[in-house]
C-alpha cells in the first residue's frame, strides 16, 4: 500500500475521497485553483498545492501541472474522482510514467469505452445487448438520414465521445433529426468529439419512448474478477443530465435485474476492468428489457446510494484494487437509498445561479448523509459545475426512504445562491415519483404540468 494520495478534484468529490484516505491512515494532498483556496477540500486535506487560475484549463485540467503537484508532495498515487481528467486516458498513462499509481482502470480500458461506438460494437461482441444503431461514425446528415430510416424512427442523436448528456437530442423525423445533428455536432466539435478535425463522430441509436436509465455499479477486482454491487435507477433527469438517483430501481423485476447484473459483469470482463466502473443501461419499462447505453471509466457522482445499501466504501476499494490487494468480496444490498443532487441552480428551469452562500444547514438523522463541498461563507463561481452537495437518505423500505427525505429536504437550509431544493421538495409530493412508476420524461411532465 502507497502512503499517500493526490486528488486531481474539488468540491464535494476531492473532500469526500479525502475523508477516506485520512481514515486509511493515508496523507491526502489537494490540488486546487484561485478560486477554491477557501472550499473545506482544501483546508481538510494533509497538504495542498496551488495549480493556478479559475479556469480548469489553467488548473484542473493542466496535466503537467497535477504531475508537478504529485512530485513535489512527495505524492505515490492519484485519485481522479470524476469529471475533470478522471476519464482521460493521456492522463491516467501520464500518470503511470511518472512512476505513480493510477487509482483507476488500464489507461486502455478508458480509451475503448470513451467512444461509444467502439463501446456499443465491443458489448455486441461479448453478448451483451444494444439497441439498434450506427457500427461506425455518422460524419454527414446524408449518412445520418439514411442511418435513421434503416433504424427506424425516432433514433437518439449524440456525440460519440464525452458524457453528461452534452449534445443529445430525439428525432422523430427527417426535419428534427437535421436539427439534432446540427446539435449534436456542435457539441461533438466544442469538446474533442471530433474523428479528424472536420466531422464530428456523432452516433445514431433507436429511441425507447418510454425509457428507465439504469445503471450497475461493478468493481474489477485486483485477481481479474469482476463484481456487481447492484443498480442506481437515475431516470430523474433534467436536459438529459441526472438529478436523483435511487437503489435498488423501483421499475425493474428480479429477473430483469438478474440480467443486468450479469450482462455487467460480461461488460466489465470484456474491457479487462479494474476498480469502479459502471455499466449504464436504458430499460424498456413496458417490456421490462434493457439494452446497454455506455460505460463510466470512474466513479460515479451517486456513488453514495450503493454505499448505503452495500455497506462498501467504494473509495477504499478503488484504493485498494490500485495497491494490487487480493481478496474476495460480495455484496448483499439492503433497504432503499436515495439521491439528492443540490445544484446552486433556478430551481424552476435549472439555469445556474452561482453566489455566495450566506446560510448553510445540513440535515441529519438516522438515515441522512450528506456529501457537501461548501459552507456558509464560500462563493459558488460561474466556472465549474454547480453542484453544491448530495443529500442522500438510507432507509429500509423505499416508503420510509422517501419520508426520511422529505423531512431531510425540508431542514437543509441554503441561503444566498439559487438553488434546487425547492424542486426536490415538489418531486417527493408528485405521484408519478412517490409511486415508482416513472421514467426520463418525468421532470419534463412537470414542467408542463405547472
Amino acid at each position: 500500500m502507497f502512503d499517500s494520495v493526490l486528488v486531481a478534484n474539488r468540491g464535494e468529490i476531492a473532500r469526500r475521497i479525502i475523508r477516506t484516505v485520512q481514515r486509511m491512515g493515508l496523507r491526502a494532498i489537494a490540488v486546487h485553483s484561485e478560486a477554491d483556496a477557501d472550499l473545506p477540500f482544501v483546508a481538510e486535506a494533509d497538504d495542498a498545492v496551488l495549480l493556478g487560475p479559475a479556469a480548469p484549463a489553467q488548473s484542473y485540467l493542466d496535466v503537467d501541472k497535477v504531475i508537478a503537484a504529485a512530485r513535489t508532495t512527495g505524492a505515490q498515487a492519484v485519485h481522479p474522482g470524476y469529471g475533470f481528467l478522471a476519464e482521460n486516458a493521456s492522463f491516467a498513462r501520464a500518470v503511470t510514467e511518472a512512476g505513480l499509481v493510477w487509482i483507476g482502470p488500464a489507461p486502455e480500458a478508458i480509451e475503448r469505452m470513451g467512444d461509444k461506438i467502439n463501446a456499443r460494437n465491443m458489448m455486441e461482441s461479448a453478448g451483451v445487448p444494444v439497441a439498434a444503431g450506427t457500427r461506425e461514425p455518422v460524419g454527414a446528415l446524408t449518412e445520418a438520414v439514411r442511418a435513421a430510416e434503416r433504424i427506424g424512427y425516432p433514433v437518439m442523436v449524440k456525440t460519440a465521445g464525452g458524457g453528461g448528456g452534452i449534445g443529445m437530442g430525439v428525432a422523430h423525423d427527417e426535419e428534427s433529426l437535421g436539427k439534432a445533428f446540427e446539435q449534436a455536432s456542435r457539441a461533438a466539435a466544442r469538446f474533442g468529439g471530433a474523428q479528424d478535425g472536420t466531422s464530428p463522430a456523432i452516433l445514431l441509436e433507436r429511441y425507447i419512448e418510454r425509457a428507465r436509465h439504469v445503471e450497475i455499479q461493478i468493481l474489477g477486482l485486483a485477481d481479474g474478477t469482476v463484481v456487481a454491487l447492484g443498480e442506481r435507477d437515475c431516470s430523474v433527469q433534467r436536459r438529459h443530465q441526472k438529478v436523483v438517483e435511487e437503489s435498488p430501481s423501483p421499475g425493474i423485476t428480479a429477473d430483469l435485474r438478474e440480467r443486468m447484473l450479469a450482462a455487467a459483469v460480461r461488460a466489465g470482463e470484456a474491457v479487462g476492468y479494474r476498480g469502479a466502473g459502471t455499466v449504464e443501461c436504458l430499460v424498456d419499462a413496458d417490456a421490462q428489457d434493457f439494452v446497454f447505453l455506455e460505460m463510466n471509466t470512474r466513479l460515479q457522482v451517486e456513488h453514495p446510494v450503493t454505499e448505503l445499501v452495500t455497506g462498501l466504501d467504494l473509495v477504499e476499494h478503488q484504493i485498494r484494487i490500485a495497491a494490487g490487494e487480493v481478496y474476495a468480496l460480495e455484496a448483499r444490498p439492503g433497504g432503499h437509498a436515495i439521491e439528492f443532487r443540490v445544484y446552486a441552480e433556478d430551481p424552476k428551469r435549472f439555469f445556474p445561479g452561482p453566489g455566495k452562500i450566506d446560510v448553510w444547514e445540513e440535515p441529519s438523522g438516522e438515515g441522512v448523509r450528506v456529501d457537501s463541498g461548501y459552507v456558509a461563507g464560500n462563493t459558488v463561481t460561474p466556472f465549474y459545475d454547480p453542484l453544491m452537495a448530495k443529500l442522500c437518505v438510507h432507509g429500509a423500505t423505499r416508503e420510509e426512504a422517501v419520508a426520511r427525505a422529505r423531512t431531510a429536504v425540508a431542514a437543509f437550509k441554503v441561503e444566498g445562491p439559487k438553488n434546487n431544493l425547492p424542486f426536490c421538495a415538489e418531486l417527493l409530493d408528485d405521484p408519478e415519483f412517490v409511486s415508482g412508476d416513472y421514467d426520463t420524461g418525468l421532470v419534463s411532465r412537470m414542467r408542463k404540468a405547472r
